[in-house]
């Protein structure tokens, strides 16, 4: 029998109880949590409000008006009795392509990082495109999702000096994860390319693109094939 993560509910507030499954970044950790999110949603509870997951823990947050003691226990009985330790079939369906443009003014850090991983430039857009990816939690800004799965060999350390301004869009390795700028903002990690995609709108539902336990991939593409993603895109806005 596999063993599963042990979980560990703690108080996060009046209205909300988190679920520590470990303290560490770990696929296996952060497939519980998910496990665990994609469980209580299928659930739907009437006290349910929200769950946010993280690397290794997960924020339930409930009616206010709802006993504490209740919910605690509600929680209990799941995590003891292992329902909710696998995503559920339909959870685990479909991987989302994000085009990429890599290199040039949207991958400035996409030749220095190659030379520092001793790969080519293609090496390196091949490898990093060759990947499935997990959204592991969002954070950091409305929308960014921090992406596992990263192969180990393209692991970098952020900048010594962040940038005060990293485009929207720009995909980036920051230690071993890949992430993507949702928005115009500063940032540290080191910038491979960018998506014509808008990741985050608060006028749509939801606003963010991606969400936590979404499967992606890069695709790469051309700057043609990129103005004219980005010429759709200033069309429907």
């Amino acid at each position: 029998m596999t063993a599963h993560p042990a979980c560990v509910i703690e108080p996060l507030a009046d209205d909300a109880w988190l679920l520590r499954f470990g303290d560490r970044i770990d696929p296996d950790l952060n497939a519980a949590v998910h496990a665990m999110a994609a469980r209580l949603r299928e659930l739907d509870p009437p006290w349910l409000l929200d769950v946010v997951p993280a690397f290794a823990s997960l924020g339930v947050f409930f009616d206010a008006g709802e006993d504490p003691a209740r919910v605690h226990a509600q929680l209990l009985a799941l995590v003891e009795d292992g329902s909710a330790s696998s995503l559920p079939a339909h959870a685990r369906e479909g991987v989302v392509d994000i085009p990429v443009l890599y290199g040039g003014e949207h991958g400035p850090d996409l030749e220095s990082s190659a030379v520092q991983l001793g790969l080519t430039p293609s090496e390196l857009i091949q490898r990093h495109t060759a990947g499935e990816y997990t959204v592991a939690m969002i954070g950091f800004a409305p929308g960014f999702p921090y992406l596992s799965g990263l192969d180990p060999a393209l692991a970098l350390p952020r900048l010594a000096t962040p940038r005060a301004r990293v485009d929207a869009g720009s995909v980036a390795i920051g230690g071993a994860q890949t992430g993507i700028y949702p928005r115009e903002s500063p940032g540290g990690w080191r910038l491979l390319g960018r998506t014509p995609w808008v990741l985050f709108d608060p006028r749509r539902e939801p606003p963010a693109r991606l969400q936590p336990g979404d499967r992606v991939r890069f695709v790469a593409i051309d700057a043609a094939e990129f103005a004219r993603l980005d010429d759709a895109k200033g069309a429907s806005s």
